[in-house]
This record gives C-alpha cells, structure tokens and sequence, in this order.
C-alpha cells in the first residue's frame, strides 16, 4: 500500500465500499496516533491535538479547515483552548473509507508545516 498522505481523496458516493474487518488494523498501523471511535453507531477516526494555547490550536484548526477544502472531504473540528479535537469519518456511507485514512494522515503531516 503506497503512503497515505501522499495518495488523494476520491468521490464518495453512498455505494462506496467501507473500508473492511481485515483493511482496518493495516490502516490503523499507518496512522498511529488516531483511534477509532463510534458514535451514533459510526465508525470514526479521531485524534486530539495539544497546543500551548487558544491561538495555537486555532492556526492549526485554519490548516485542517485548508486541508478539507483541498481534498473536498470534511472533518468534524472541536477547537477548545490548548487543543483540537479531529475526526474524520464519510457521511455518505455512514462510515470509514479510505479518503478518511487518506485526510488523518495529511492532517499528521501538517504539524510538520
């Protein structure tokens, strides 16, 4: 499986395959420091991001916000002070698919910006 975050988003469409039982845990070594959650009976990708303050969190969350726009995938973002909350997850299929897999990694790789 090539890299993540150098791999771009594709239309997600309510057909679209969720990612499976046996792609899950070769996903998740890729993106370690993510974890999966559900809420409301979806699986979902999640990170908390830690900031020496408001202003810190808040330029980060303008990144993410910058990264969805390019990728046309979108985010759940909780700016609180000194952290941000991300989860990713596809509306459409009600679920993971790859392009969330695809986005939390280039959201690791903006820390590095």
């Amino acid at each position: 499986m090539s890299e993540l975050k150098a791999m771009q988003c594709e239309a997600c469409r309510a057909d679209a395959p969720k990612v499976s039982d046996a792609e899950l845990p070769e996903l998740m070594r890729q993106i370690p420091d993510w974890a999966p959650v559900v809420r409301d009976g979806i699986l979902q990708l999640e990170r908390e991001f830690k900031f020496k303050n408001f202003k810190q969190a808040w330029a980060f969350s303008n990144k993410v916000a910058g990264l969805a726009e390019e990728e046309g995938h979108h985010p759940a973002i909780l700016l609180e002070w000194g952290k941000l909350t991300v989860t990713w997850w596809s509306h459409s299929i009600k679920g993971l698919h790859k392009n969330d897999f695809i986005c939390a990694a280039k959201t690791d790789s903006l820390l590095a910006d």
